[in-house]
């Protein structure tokens, strides 16, 4: 599939704080370390998810207490290509386990329309889940 091949990615490693991907069919994808680092698809971040029901595109829950732990910004301190079909990070937390390939990180575009289409099928179960009531 044309549209999972980038035609172009830039990984802004020391002068910012994302990656671009400019894909095959038009499409652009611009990923904050953040969310890359989140949607790790390594299997031991995949156990993480599922533990605790969370998808790639949602944020991990930052560690709670009443003394947070100070946390440097993510960033990739090493990238490199996994053959012609993947990207690889070695993250400033230690971790460099995940295998990005290209077709998982089209699937989890962080753009509006991509996170809309992603999730039109699951529709109300969606909105419960991350639009809890208010509580009065």
């Amino acid at each position: 599939m044309s549209g999972s091949q980038p035609a172009s990615i830039k990984v802004h490693k020391s002068s910012g704080n994302t990656m671009e991907i400019a894909w095959k069919d038009g499409h652009q994808s611009t990923y904050s370390f953040a969310y890359l680092r989140d949607a790790c698809p390594c299997a031991l971040c995949n156990d993480e998810r599922e533990k605790s029901r969370r998808q790639p595109d949602q944020p991990s829950s930052p560690d709670a207490g009443p003394l947070p732990m100070f946390k440097p910004v993510l960033r990739p301190t090493e990238v490199a290509p996994v053959g012609n079909y993947a990207i690889r990070f070695t993250w400033n937390d230690g971790h460099q386990h995940g295998i990005y390939s290209w077709s998982y990180l089209r699937e989890w575009c962080p753009c509006e329309e991509c996170r809309a289409a992603r999730h039109a099928g699951d529709g109300l179960q969606y909105d419960i889940e991350h639009h809890p009531p208010r509580k009065q």
